[in-house]
């Protein structure tokens, strides 16, 4: 594949109605992404995570259940990584290399739990912002269409509460079409990479 790197990274699945359809339009655009999976979505969705690694594209760890790090004890905040890890492991047979915090909001006994487990903390540089009254699909357009070489791009592919998959889908081709035709190609993330 050739092209400049970008990394697109979809969080909060898997979503059995929103990630399929994702996961098609990559296919068709040639291109890769890394998904950072809910454990808790993973248990309930593993047939759809092996589809995920077997279309090769990366997982990531978002912990279990995605609740806010800030909201919980040091203890129970080490659990949500770890199960989280447990569980994407479980369902696709390979431990997770990376780690994302929900929220984006980073606790140093998190990131320390990600790392005893061998996952690298991935943030982002540009977000898509497809969530709340904020995402609506002109807006999330023009956010995308800033997307330069080596960005790390999040999105999400599971509803959750606030998120707009829905939003995000109706721009999504024409973005892959736009990468491409600016000589930019989307890659899952390696451990080398981040």
């Amino acid at each position: 594949m050739s092209g400049q790197p970008v990394y697109l990274t979809f969080d909060d699945g898997p979503d059995p109605r929103w990630t399929p359809r994702i996961l098609e339009l990559l296919a068709q655009a040639q291109m890769h992404a890394t998904f950072f999976a809910i454990g808790e979505c993973a248990q309930r969705e593993p047939a759809l995570m092996r589809r995920v690694v077997a279309a090769g594209h990366a997982v990531g760890n978002h912990t279990f259940s995605h609740r806010h790090p800030w909201l919980m004890s040091s203890s129970a905040a080490r659990a949500q990584v770890r199960d989280g890890a447990k569980a994407l492991s479980d369902a696709t047979g390979n431990a997770p290399a990376f780690y994302r915090p929900p929220h984006g909001r980073a606790r140093p006994c998190m990131t320390n739990e990600a790392h005893l487990h061998g996952e690298r903390v991935v943030m982002w540089d540009r977000s898509a912002i497809d969530w709340g009254w904020l995402g609506t699909s002109p807006r999330i357009a023009a956010r995308l269409s800033r997307v330069r070489a080596g960005d790390i791009v999040l999105m999400h592919d599971g509803q959750n509460v606030h998120n707009r998959p829905d939003q995000l889908l109706t721009v999504l081709p024409d973005f892959l079409r736009e990468l491409a035709s600016r000589g930019l190609r989307s890659r899952a993330l390696r451990a080398d990479l981040t």
